[in-house]
């Protein structure tokens, strides 16, 4: 029983006291939700190959796995995450402290005056102590809001490191994939070159026309210009990783192969419900929610009376060398309960329940789109192979088109010039736009995998050190299939 349930079944038995007051009854009723996870179907397609929880591993490129280490150590964003981690937890040990009594020592000394003369004197030394007991786990309530609030902040740190290290591969790929580029731009310049060359001599001897040395030479200065591009990339590329870093981009340099790996093989998606375990942001969902339900659960209570217990134990004299020798022990108990605030308690009941309201359709719509997120990797995988594959078969066929021009042009003077530049400048674009499409794959599977990422071990930053474990919720999302009720939210 959570609770804000048991709460609701103090607020029953307590109403034979506080009716005559004018407080509502026990009604209430469900808050109608959809369970997005309940009766969610399978994923479209699943592959067989287990997802590693440091999931970049599957791209087998061990220099990639050290610079995302770098990242975790380094990385401004992600330490300001731990950080908040760290006031979350404090701010939860803050609330935590009004479970125990206050208790305060004092020194008093005192004299009275008459005539400008001292006439007499008090001296005093004390322990007061004060405790409210938490009858209907009003603090409780708080404290375990600030629990749950502090596993959201972790779940939050979790997905942090997780857009980071996506953010790195990514643009990790895309410098691999410009150096590709530069690579394969050198070779085209080198064939165009070759080109112009042979154009140059057939002009000399008057088997070529001004025009067509004129357009090769315009395919030429296009490549250099292509080079200019990349080269630019791969410069602002650098700066960006040394940013993900947290380093100065100024001598940034990076070196990885000019090789884009081959797409691993696709991993298991596993059903809906899992995911909705495994998925940090969802879990951040679930736990503002829960706290939230403890919001209200200490609202509701904060409407009853409260029992406050005080006690002190003081000596006093007239001169100090007494003290010590009495003492004054004090007891007392005091029972408040609220008459009259201008409906202030009622209206935070209902502000409470609203939020309630609010993070259950929130923490629908994140499980929504978390399936969205994998269906989403899932089509664009599928499509874009099925593009590479035409984008390939185009390929191979302006190869063979600009390779018959080209023996028809120079050997058998039967082609126009301009087919064959067409040719060429189809079967270098198709070329440099494969390299994009791959790209395009490797980052869209590396959207795969965030998707279905969980959590890992991140080494965070020592600024700060640990965070105590005992002041981290270890509730977890409850089993999904059927999904947890909402809370049952008072109308009166």
């Amino acid at each position: 029983m959570t609770l804000l349930r048991l709460l609701r079944s103090y607020r029953c038995a307590w109403l034979v006291v506080v009716a005559p007051l004018g407080l509502g009854g026990c009604a209430s009723k469900d808050v109608g939700v959809m369970n997005p996870v309940q009766h969610a179907p399978s994923f479209s397609t699943s592959g067989e190959a287990p997802l590693p929880h440091r999931w970049w591993t599957a791209f087998n490129d061990p220099a990639l796995n050290d610079q995302i280490e770098i990242c975790f150590d380094g990385n401004f964003t992600l330490a300001s995450a731990w950080q908040r981690l760290h006031a979350a937890e404090a701010l939860t040990r803050r609330e935590a402290s009004d479970l125990l009594p206050d208790v305060n020592g004092f020194a008093e000394a005192e004299g009275v005056f008459r005539n400008a003369a001292e006439d007499d004197s008090l001296f005093a030394l004390g322990v007061g102590a004060g405790y409210q007991l938490d009858l209907w786990g009003e603090i409780g309530a708080r404290v375990q809001a600030e629990r749950l609030r502090t596993s959201a902040t972790m779940a939050d740190y979790h997905s942090a490191a997780l857009a980071l290290a996506a953010d790195f591969a990514a643009t990790w790929f895309s410098l691999v994939e410009a150096r590709a580029q530069l690579a394969l731009l050198g070779e085209q310049l080198e064939t165009n070159l070759t080109g112009l060359d042979l154009q140059e001599k057939a002009f000399g001897v008057g088997q070529a026309f001004s025009p067509d040395v004129l357009r090769q030479r315009q395919l030429v200065e296009a490549t250099r210009e292509q080079v200019v591009v990349v080269q630019s990339r791969v410069e602002l590329l650098e700066h960006q990783l040394a940013l993900l870093q947290g380093r100065a981009p100024q001598n940034a340099s990076y070196a990885p192969e000019a090789v884009l790996p081959t797409l691993p093989p696709l991993p298991k998606t596993g059903l809906p419900a899992e995911l909705v375990h495994r998925r940090p942001d969802v879990r951040r969902a679930f736990f503002a929610l829960a706290a939230a339900d403890h919001d209200l659960a200490s609202a509701v209570s904060a409407q009853y009376p409260r029992l406050n217990l005080t006690g002190s134990v003081v000596t006093v004299a007239e001169n100090p060398t007494n003290l010590f020798r009495d003492f004054l022990a004090t007891i007392a108990a005091q029972f408040i309960g609220p008459l009259f605030d201008g409906g202030q308690r009622r209206a935070e009941v209902d502000r409470n329940a609203a939020v309630v309201r609010e993070l259950i359709n929130e923490y629908g719509q994140t499980i929504l789109a978390a399936f969205q997120e994998v269906e989403d990797a899932l089509a664009f995988e599928r499509y874009q192979l099925q593009r590479i594959e035409h984008l390939n078969a185009q390929l191979e066929l302006a190869r063979e088109s600009s390779e018959r021009l080209h023996d028809l042009y120079f050997l058998t003077d039967e082609a126009d010039f301009l087919d064959l530049l067409n040719a060429t400048t189809d079967t270098q674009r198709l070329q440099r736009a494969i390299l994009s499409a791959r790209l395009e794959l490797i980052q869209n599977r590396i959207s795969l995998y965030l998707a279905l990422a969980g959590d890992f071990e991140t080494h965070p930053p020592e600024i700060g050190g640990g965070l105590p474990p005992e002041h981290v919720s270890d509730e977890a999302p409850p089993e999904i299939d059927p999904a947890p009720r909402p809370p049952h939210v008072s109308d009166e």
